[in-house]
């Protein structure tokens, strides 16, 4: 059974940085890419980040030139710093996990979740 686990979500001020942590368990983590979703309140879930298992990235418009996405395999852990941050990036922020090395963006190309962590932005 595969878990998925966020951490590093809080309270930031707008201009700051934040780093979030996606821990998985109960797989082969290395032939997995990995992808951050955000869903702020009243809104649909949306992909932010995403690492493939060769270790490239690729993002959505909203956090390009302001993101770094990295994995330790040998901890199982992908880590996703987000700069200059906005009060629009308050969201719960979500890791999911794919087996696709297509760059998946879509939520239905994910087959294991998260339960997201919380970021707030203030301004």
């Amino acid at each position: 059974q595969m878990q998925v686990t966020e951490s590093g979500g809080g309270l930031v001020q707008a201009g700051g940085s934040l780093r979030l942590s996606c821990s998985v368990s109960g797989g082969r983590f290395t032939t997995y890419t990995i992808g951050w979703f955000r869903q702020a309140p009243g809104k649909e879930r949306e992909f932010v980040a995403g690492i493939s298992r060769y270790g490239y990235t690729y993002s959505a418009d909203s956090v390009q030139g302001r993101f770094a996405i990295n994995r330790d395999n040998n901890e199982n852990t992908v880590y996703f710093e987000v700069n200059k941050l906005k009060p629009e990036d308050t969201s719960v922020y979500f890791c999911a996990v794919s087996t696709s090395d297509t760059y998946p963006r879509r939520e239905e190309e994910y087959a294991y979740w998260g339960q997201g962590t919380q970021v707030a932005i203030s301004s």
